[in-house]
C-alpha cells in the first residue's frame, strides 16, 4: 500500500477509513433502501426507480469503493426489509457493480450532462442488458437471449430518462455539498 502512494496514484478505499464518509455511506444507504420501495409504472414493462440515485451520488462524492459498499448493503438491506421475490446474489452484484461504474466514470468529475450520459450507457450496457439479463435467464431458467431480447428495449428507453434524472440530482448535490467530496480525499 506504501507502493501506491510514493508511486502518486490514489487508494480507492481510503474513503473507507474516514468516519464521516462512512456514516455519509450509511444514510444514502438507507435512502437508497427507502427509496427502493416507490417506482413509477410508464407502461407495463417499463417502470422509473430511484434506488439507485443515492448509490450514484455516493459514487460520484466518495468514489468506486463507496458506491460499491453503498450497493451492497442497499441491496441486502432492501431485500431484508422487504423481499419481492427470492434472494439472488447476482442483483447484488449487479449493485456493487452499479457504485463501482458511476465511482470510476464520477469521482473528481464535473457532472456533466455528456459524462453522466456516457456513464449511464455503460451501466444500461454491463448491468441493465447483460447482467440483470443473465441473473433473471439463471433465476428462472429461461434461455439467455430470450431474456435479453425482451429487456433491451426497456433498458435502451431509460437512458435519457435515468441521465436526467441524475443530472437534476448532481448538480444541486455539488454545490450543496462541496466539503463531502474533500473530506473523502483526506
Amino acid at each position: 500500500m506504501s507502493e501506491l502512494k510514493n508511486s502518486g496514484k490514489r487508494d480507492v478505499f481510503s474513503p473507507l477509513r474516514n468516519i464521516s464518509v462512512i456514516a455519509n455511506a450509511g444514510i444514502l444507504s438507507a435512502i437508497a433502501i427507502i427509496l427502493g420501495f416507490f417506482k413509477i409504472p410508464v407502461t407495463q414493462l417499463i417502470e422509473i426507480r430511484f434506488a439507485v440515485l443515492p448509490i450514484t451520488i455516493a459514487s460520484y462524492l466518495f468514489g468506486p469503493a463507496v458506491g460499491g459498499v453503498v450497493g451492497l448493503v442497499s441491496d441486502i438491506g432492501g431485500y431484508i426489509l422487504r423481499p419481492t421475490g427470492p434472494f439472488f446474489p447476482g442483483f447484488t452484484v449487479t449493485s456493487v457493480v452499479t457504485g463501482v461504474i458511476f465511482g470510476c466514470m464520477l469521482y473528481k468529475r464535473r457532472p456533466t450532462l455528456l459524462r453522466i450520459l456516457t456513464a449511464q450507457i455503460v451501466y444500461t450496457v454491463i448491468c441493465g442488458i447483460f447482467l440483470n439479463s443473465l441473473w433473471l435467464s439463471m433465476l428462472y431458467g429461461n434461455g439467455f437471449i430470450p431474456v435479453l431480447t425482451a429487456r433491451i428495449v426497456k433498458e435502451l428507453v431509460m437512458i435519457p430518462v435515468n441521465t436526467l434524472m441524475f443530472a437534476a440530482v448532481l448538480q444541486p448535490v455539488k454545490k450543496l455539498v462541496p466539503d463531502l467530496t474533500t473530506m473523502s480525499r483526506q
